[in-house]
């Protein structure tokens, strides 16, 4: 068995961490160590738990919840945050991946996408509830800058294959089984593609897919 992911709670309603605790607690190798009610104490619990995963809602007295993933993140601690909203805004879902979040998942699909979405970025993998994933597609359909098209180019047909799916929240398990490769092959893809492009964070993948047509959200 693989070992359990543990994850912080961090929501300023104690039913909804109470809902989200009884939810998570029925999942099979995911373990809820902590819970937070504020920013502050988010980033605090973070920095002394070291959870695999806080799940953040951005509302959120004191510093608030996008302050506080910035701050998680800049902690380089290796957590992930999963943003739980009940709000869908365009420019939020952009600010969440440049504070650093790894993904984001609507309080309405939460009961369908939670553990998914816990497991996908618990991976290192960036994960978007299809609803958020769909608005950002409709904000990228300008067309490309030549400075996305010039960048693009550079990239072989595999690698534009292994950043598709990246950014639509596959694993490298899962890429490898689509397109007949092992798992460390596409991790070396993956490599490849962000040095290329200059990137360091996976979150920045999904933001060059969309900008470059890339990422197809039915």
């Amino acid at each position: 068995m693989p070992p359990p992911i543990h994850i912080l709670l961090a929501d300023d309603h104690w039913v909804v961490r109470a809902g989200l605790r009884a939810v998570l607690d029925g999942q099979a190798n995911v373990r809820v160590v902590g819970e937070a009610a504020t920013g502050e104490e988010a980033v605090e619990k973070a920095r002394a738990l070291k959870p695999d995963v806080v799940l953040m809602d951005l509302v959120m007295p004191g510093i608030g919840g996008l302050e506080a993933v910035r701050r998680i993140a800049a902690l380089h601690g290796g957590t992930k945050i999963l943003v739980l909203s009940a709000h869908l805004q365009e420019d939020m879902l952009l600010e969440v991946l440049e504070a650093g979040g790894s993904g984001f998942v609507t309080k309405e699909s939460a009961a369908e996408n939670l553990a998914r979405a816990i497991r996908t970025v618990a991976q290192n993998e960036v994960f978007l509830d299809p609803s958020a994933a769909r608005l950002l597609v409709q904000h990228y359909k300008e067309p490309h800058s030549k400075e996305t098209k010039g960048a693009l180019a550079r990239l072989s047909v595999r690698e534009r294959e292994v950043l598709a799916l990246a950014a639509e929240g596959h694993t490298s398990t899962e890429i490898g089984k689509l397109l007949r490769l092992s798992p460390k092959t596409v991790d070396t893809y993956r490599a490849r593609i962000m040095d290329k492009l200059g990137l360091k964070h996976r979150s920045e993948l999904v933001r060059f897919a969309l900008r470059a047509g890339l990422l197809k959200i039915e």
